[in-house]
């Protein structure tokens, strides 16, 4: 059992012990401190959010000059269209996003990398993300968890020196993590590294599913198993040669969307990986992925927010010039609606993503742990929401491929490839249920750091009465401070017209608070089987979250211009604030949720 491991895992399965087991041992330990876990505790930290930060202007001018760029190349020198069309980047792309230094924006100046700002990447990443799904795919794997990323958290000095210039000068990398059998669950990891004879080498056997990248990587960060006798499943992340003797590409993947992927199966038969190229240690695999994809998300819903803004902009032309029934198509509710969420969504998802970027720009160990996940569910979820509207606003123009508008003469307008390619953003990198579960647990931890001794049946009954007094004690003050109407402190200077919108996250992020406190009193341990409830509970802490950020940046806005429109945040804010309300009507909603469940297993059983 972990150490630090603070849930009771004696009453489970083999299978279950396992992968929380490697979990738990993997996790970030520290507190949570940022603010959205404030959100779940019932007293958001506003000052952790406001005043919004802004860009450095040294900052902003060097990330201009790397964007104007890429977009010139991107429209100028990419075509879409064909990149899905025939399911391959041409040479000339690669060459040419090399030459911009486009496959090392974070990689540090000293290895020959732009070396620019969390920030100025994410910037990046909705460029591309409103141009072409298959060149952001391709960027972002090599960037955001292939090699670089890890080698710029975990890696030494040596492992730098010898791969970060690769990477910086247009090789491209990848990363290897899961299995035929293994999704979310790296217990079940079947890759296996062990000590060579020499002593210096490790010997490489399995085979790795949708490895993006594979086909055209120089090297791939691999996860394999590692196991000792106290830790049988411990995994370690080593750098591979994709090139070294048995490495096998077995088949390339094809996908509804994203037709370019470079995707593919790849084999390890008695690979030698050199010890010094292991990244972080042995047994530091999962960690490593963990950690890695904690800011590695982020890219998803800042491409995101860029196909949104393409979304708007064709969902807006569309509304303003074509007319039925004697007006434009705009004038009429059923579309405005769309239009405002379009509007919404995009200004939303923008934000998260531009504030979680500044606090690792602030802090490179930032703890973001809950509001990467948030700004990773909630921009996917909202970018396949616009794509999807955008089809209906457009009809069977939406429906029909751009080659095909563009043969009859019409605005060759891609909703058609950006549905197919958008789709899996809510899947990439976690899918969105997982990305709940993810939040959930550390939304809780604060309460079993305090709580779980006293129901843990590893310990005596003397430790887990102590345990019980000190956490009664905490929460006979904690829990009535949740009922009282105390006034928030909203930040000083906060425009009149918003303060009402922070009001509303702080009473409903106390309301939050109390139920997520009821929900453990009355499940117990059985709460972490409470995955509807759990995921109701952490999307209205996601969309008090996208509310916070926007209301925070649209006062920052107001600072520089007076007559800033309110408009967008006042309709966020309104729409939210009806979400969580039904959000809270579902969590009650018990009878429904059981029902369900016992509808699935009895199919499940008939097919037995």
């Amino acid at each position: 059992m972990p150490k630090n491991s603070i849930i009771d895992t004696s009453n489970m399965s083999a299978g279950q012990r396992a992968a929380l087991e490697m979990a738990e041992d993997s996790r970030d330990v520290r507190e949570i401190s940022g603010f959205a876990g404030s959100l779940f505790m019932g007293f958001p930290k506003l000052s952790r959010i406001s005043p919004f930060p802004e860009q450095a202007h040294d900052d902003k001018s060097e990330g201009d000059a790397f964007i104007a760029k890429l977009k010139e190349f991107l429209i100028h020198h990419t075509d879409p269209d064909t990149i899905d069309r025939e399911g391959e980047i041409p040479d000339s792309v690669f060459h040419g996003l090399a030459q911009l230094g486009a496959f090392g924006i974070k990689i540090p100046k000293k290895y020959g990398g732009l070396g620019l700002s969390q920030t100025n990447y994410s910037r990046a990443a909705a460029v591309l993300g409103a141009h072409c799904g298959n060149l952001t795919a391709l960027l972002s794997a090599h960037q955001s968890i292939g090699v670089p990323q890890p080698l710029i958290v975990f890696g030494t000095d040596e492992q730098k020196e010898s791969f970060l210039p690769l990477f910086a000068n247009g090789q491209v990398s990848a990363f290897a993590l899961t299995e035929k059998d293994v999704g979310s669950d790296p217990a079940k990891m079947q890759t296996l590294a062990s000590p060579s004879d020499d002593g210096e080498h490790y010997l490489l056997n399995g085979e790795k599913l949708w490895c993006t990248n594979g086909l055209k990587a120089s090297h791939i960060v691999v996860m394999a198993k590692t196991p000792t006798p106290e830790k049988p499943y411990a995994s370690t992340a080593f750098i591979v040669d994709a090139n070294a003797p048995g490495v096998e590409i077995v088949t390339r993947c094809h996908f509804m969307g994203l037709r370019a992927l470079y995707n593919g199966v790849i084999k390890f038969t008695n690979v030698k990986v050199p010890k010094k190229h292991i990244v972080a240690g042995v047994g530091k695999g999962l960690k490593v992925a963990l950690t890695t994809l904690n800011t590695g998300r982020l890219t998803l819903p800042a491409a995101c927010s860029g196909a949104l803004k393409t979304c708007l902009d064709i969902s807006l032309n569309w509304a303003k010039n074509r007319e039925q029934w004697g007006c434009a198509i705009g004038k009429h509710a059923a579309i405005a609606s769309k239009l405002a969420d379009l509007k919404a969504d995009h200004f939303a998802t923008e934000s998260m993503v531009l504030y979680v970027s500044a606090l690792v720009d602030r802090d490179k160990n930032a703890d973001i742990r809950i509001e990467a996940a948030m700004a990773k569910l909630w921009g996917t979820e909202a970018a396949w929401r616009g794509v999807d509207q955008t089809m209906q606003l457009k009809g069977g123009r939406g429906y029909e491929t751009a080659d095909s508008l563009k043969n009859r003469g019409e605005s060759p307008d891609p909703i058609e490839r950006m549905m197919r390619d958008c789709r899996i953003n809510t899947i990439f990198e976690g899918s969105s249920e997982i990305m709940k579960l993810f939040i959930a647990r550390e939304a809780l931890d604060p309460h079993l750091r305090r709580g779980a001794a006293a129901i843990d049946t590893r310990n005596s009954m003397s430790v887990r009465l102590i345990a019980a007094l000190k956490a009664g004690l905490h929460y006979a003050l904690w829990y009535p401070l949740r009922w009282l109407p105390l006034t928030l402190e909203v930040p000083v200077g906060t425009h009149p017209r918003l303060k009402r919108h922070f009001k509303h996250i702080e009473k409903y992020a106390r309301k939050l608070s109390r139920c997520l406190f009821h929900a453990m009193v009355l499940n117990g341990p059985k709460l972490e089987k409470r995955q509807l409830l759990l995921g109701c509970y952490v999307d209205i802490a996601t969309e008090l979250f996208a509310m916070s950020c926007a209301v925070s940046r649209t006062d920052s806005l107001l600072q520089k211009n007076p007559k800033h429109s309110l408009s967008t945040i006042h309709y966020l804010c309104s729409r939210g604030c009806q979400k969580i309300e039904a959000l809270f009507a579902q969590s009650n909603d018990v009878k429904s949720e059981k029902r369900g469940y016992r509808l699935a297993q009895e199919m499940m059983a008939e097919l037995a």
